[in-house]
């Protein structure tokens, strides 16, 4: 392939991901759902339950109960190569209980997740300080300027850990 013809295959690639970013995420989260239930199953953890929300209003896109400790989960993603530096967290995730963020890594072409990026406190505990930084939109307005979002703040990447793997993320979330 010509550099021209593999420029422009990417830049494709990138507009859908933007064009289907709904769709994307929705993806994105069925897969980390699916490989944190394998990960349980084979740790023999199979006391698990999963709630989906209709409406993003509380801060977070899941809940998920194991042995009666109970997390709210707010998904974020990026590509691997992903120059993002930050993330708009919500804070009435702060009020609930076992409150995180995970940040999916992912390959853009296979949506692979490759690693995660966490931030939360210790199982039963709750979301640690998310700091005083208000996010804006990310869309302007009809004069061009990203309005504040009195109930979001900007958490920088550097603010969250590495988790290489899921079994890693499962202890994290529930302990073991």
């Amino acid at each position: 392939m010509t550099t021209q013809l593999i420029q422009a295959t990417d830049h494709l690639k990138t507009a859908w991901h933007s064009q289907d970013s709904s769709l994307r995420e929705q993806a994105l989260a069925h897969i980390f759902l699916g490989d944190l239930l394998a990960a349980m199953w084979r740790a023999d953890q199979r006391d698990i339950e999963v709630l989906k929300g209709e409406v993003d209003r509380g801060g977070y896109d899941l809940v998920l109960e194991s042995n009666g400790l109970i997390r709210h989960v707010q998904l974020k993603s990026s590509f691997i190569s992903s120059k993002v530096r930050h993330v708009s967290i919500g804070t009435k995730l702060l009020a609930k209980p076992g409150g995180c963020v995970i940040w999916l890594v992912f390959d853009p072409a296979s949506l692979k997740i490759e690693r995660y990026l966490w931030l939360g406190g210790d199982p039963g505990q709750a979301l640690p300080d998310i700091g005083s930084r208000v996010a804006r939109h990310s869309k302007s307005n009809s004069l061009g300027q990203k309005m504040e979002r009195p109930m979001h703040r900007e958490v920088a990447k550097s603010k969250f850990q590495a988790i290489m793997d899921i079994d890693e993320l499962k202890s994290r979330l529930f302990g073991g």
